[in-house]
């Protein structure tokens, strides 16, 4: 899995960290709540495990934008100091989908992160819209203003990677790795399987879905939240 760990105290970060690495996951780090809600936003993360007292934000109103703003459903396993009823409520109210109060063992927040990882795939859509583009992950036809379109196996799941996240953007790093694992192809591999995304998804039609991030990776945008500050090609 990968799980991002936002958390101000680095050694209670690392500590995390490092149990989780050694056990297979792979983990990312935010030392507070406006970076750690900035990363959330725009990479794909199985779990997020969120500190209650964050610098900058909070870990509360990080849960609260998530969910609300972002529509961000990745699963939150919230850290707190704090064992009040009335505080565990709150996080449960901020969008949190479970809760562990410190001092925890490591084991422990392994376990749950994986239960809250299995629920999330279990209420995964089987269809995803983003404006007029639709892509059923049960039969896999794909179609755009309800014109079908006929994908290959890797041009279905660069789609729904980027359907998933959209509007974030999604790394060149995080595509590379849902499209071919750690065996990662030859560098222009994956500029030319999103140009070939292009040709089928963006060219018949007026307006361009597929947003280019130059040194970054790419972004699906429905039609009437294309930005022209973001260019479309590859």
């Amino acid at each position: 899995m990968r799980i991002l760990i936002i958390e101000d105290n680095r050694d209670i970060a690392a500590n995390l960290g490092d149990f989780l690495s050694d056990r297979g996951h792979e983990v990312d780090y935010a030392y507070d709540g406006v970076t750690g809600l900035n990363l959330a936003t725009t990479h794909t993360f199985d779990a997020l495990v969120l500190d209650l007292s964050l610098p900058g934000m909070d870990g509360l109103e990080v849960s609260r934008q998530l969910r609300q703003e972002a529509k961000i459903e990745t699963p939150i396993l919230m850290l707190t100091a704090r064992d009040q009823l009335e505080d565990k409520l709150a996080g449960f109210e901020s969008g949190a989908d479970d809760y562990l109060v410190k001092p925890f063992e490591l084991k422990e927040v392994e376990a749950r992160i994986e239960v809250l990882a299995r629920r999330g795939q279990r209420i995964k859509p089987t269809v995803l819209n983003v404006g007029d583009l639709e892509y059923n992950l049960e039969t896999y036809r794909v179609s755009r203003q309800g014109q079908r379109i006929d994908l290959n196996p890797i041009g279905l799941k660069l789609l729904e990677k980027l359907m998933a996240a959209s509007p974030a953007v999604v790394t060149r790093r995080e595509l590379e790795h849902h499209v071919w694992g750690e065996e990662l192809p030859d560098s222009d591999s994956l500029r030319v399987h999103i140009h070939s995304l292009r040709v089928a998804i963006d060219k018949p039609f007026d307006q361009a879905m597929i947003q280019t991030r130059h040194g970054i990776g790419y972004s699906l945008v429905a039609p009437d939240e294309v930005s022209d500050e973001i260019p479309a090609s590859s």
